[in-house]
């Protein structure tokens, strides 16, 4: 039987009349069936997709950044380095482990005179020691290695704020190459409908057959655009993918933000204030210096002499008191500082103070050099994108909807038409490649004040 015949089990009642011949209620009832299967469908899809993965997310700056912070192995690598030197505070500040001693002596070992009783003369002695140590050796380490910590917080925070440069440089970069492909993909839209156009106006004789053919061939290039395009967002996705550690296929990543530049730019004085604030590396500079001026405390403090005491006692000692049979001892040892009294280290770390002064000026410099040279490129960038979005974007589009139509109805030469494509075409994708470059100056410039200052 054919599960659609009149009167099926697989069929709504009057599945098989003429829509003319169907009641009102047979026909509400046949499209409801209809709008559940099409539901039903829509559904099974959406599950299918939910399941294998293929759905795609776009992920914002922030979410990149979260992203990253959590899984890049680098940084991870960081905070473990950080855990280690927390572990040396602990190696630091631990005290000189005591000394124990068990000795013994006068066991005889052969007969003398006749005489052989091994063990009447043996002596059993325990002897305990332990290093006092003066000056607050102890405590002038532990402060050292805790400023070594700080130090080296503040040098991965510089390592993470290089990293995340170049993060931001990649997500602009995905965003940049996703302008570019959506460009050339009008472009090419926009081509083939005048080609089609073209071919009209051939089968109607207004052009040759060599205008047809240098139309056709010219598509090649938006072709090819179309292609670099892909491609180079497509490595561009790679390279963000690398940086967060993700193995998600690039047909299922991508990222949003806004693709555009901002006139309004802070004076350079504030940048400068900003940097000197913020800057890792200069915090570092600075807190290397402190750690310093520790580290000759503690140079001079080893200089000092530590005591070592002493206490035994002794079981069965041969002494002129024959009932001393336990006896009780004790001693103290002060090593005699006449040749080596730390002078070198002393020294040394008075120099490594100045060391650190000077790398500390050196950063400081560096810092303003930063600051300036990143400034100077914001606003080179700043002073080419405002008459392209005023005037010249305007421009290309009017130049090429006017010769365009110049040459559809020929007013125009095709030279000229293709010469007026071709200009649009180098203007949209420079106004592009501009913002791009103000983005990445925009990184350069959070990069060189410490944080992000530009979103």
């Amino acid at each position: 039987m054919d599960p659609q015949s009149e009167g099926s089990v697989f069929a709504p009642s009057g599945a098989g009349k003429p829509e003319a011949c169907k009641t009102p209620l047979e026909i509400m009832f046949i499209h409801h069936d209809h709008v559940v299967r099409r539901l039903c469908v829509g559904i099974f899809v959406g599950v299918c997709l939910e399941h294998s993965g293929l759905a795609q997310r776009s992920l914002t700056w922030q979410e990149v950044r979260d992203k990253f912070k959590a899984t890049n192995p680098t940084l991870r690598a960081l905070e473990i380095g950080i855990d280690e030197n927390k572990a040396q505070e602990i190696t630091a500040y631990l005290r000189p482990n005591p000394d124990f001693t068990l000795a013994t002596d006068g066991t005889q070992i052969a007969p003398y005179q006749g005489v052989w009783r091994p063990f009447a003369g043996t002596q059993v002695s325990t002897t305990g020691s332990y290093l006092h140590e003066r000056h607050h050796k102890r405590e002038l380490r532990l402060e050292s290695a805790q400023k070594g910590t700080a130090v080296a917080e503040l040098q991965m925070e510089d390592q993470e704020r290089t990293l995340l440069f170049n993060l931001r440089t990649a997500f602009v970069q995905t965003l940049q190459q996703k302008a570019v492909l959506a460009l050339a993909r009008d472009n090419l839209s926009y081509y083939d409908r005048l080609l089609g156009i073209s071919r009209d106006r051939f089968n109607a004789g207004d052009i040759s057959h060599v205008d047809l053919d240098r139309l056709e061939l010219q598509r090649v290039q938006y072709e090819s655009d179309v292609q670099t395009a892909d491609v180079n967002l497509r490595t561009a996705k790679i390279q963000l993918l690398t940086l967060l550690n993700d193995r998600t296929p690039v047909e299922q990543f991508d990222v949003t933000g806004p693709f555009d530049f901002s006139e309004e730019v802070m004076p350079l004085e504030e940048f400068r204030r900003i940097a000197l604030e913020s800057r890792p590396d200069l915090k570092a500079a600075i807190q290397s210096i402190d750690k310093a001026e520790t580290d000759h405390k503690l140079a001079v403090a080893n200089g000092s002499t530590d005591p070592t005491f002493s206490a035994w006692l002794t079981h069965n000692p041969s002494f002129n008191n024959p009932f001393d049979n336990n006896t009780l001892g004790a001693s103290v040892s002060i090593p005699l500082r006449i040749f080596d009294r730390n002078q070198g280290e002393k020294l040394r770390t008075q120099e490594d103070i100045t060391r650190n002064q000077r790398l500390r000026d050196a950063n400081e410099a560096q810092v303003y050099s930063d600051v300036d040279s990143a400034y100077a490129t914001l606003n080179s960038n700043l002073n080419l994108l405002r008459p392209y979005k005023t005037r010249y974007l305007q421009q290309a589009v009017r130049i090429r909807e006017t010769i365009s139509f110049a040459y559809q109805n020929g007013g125009a030469s095709l030279l000229d038409f293709l010469q007026a494509q071709q200009d649009y075409r180098t203007t949209q994708l420079n106004y592009l490649n501009l913002i791009g470059s103000y983005l990445t100056a925009a990184g350069q410039l959070n990069l060189a004040v410490g944080r992000e200052v530009i979103q």
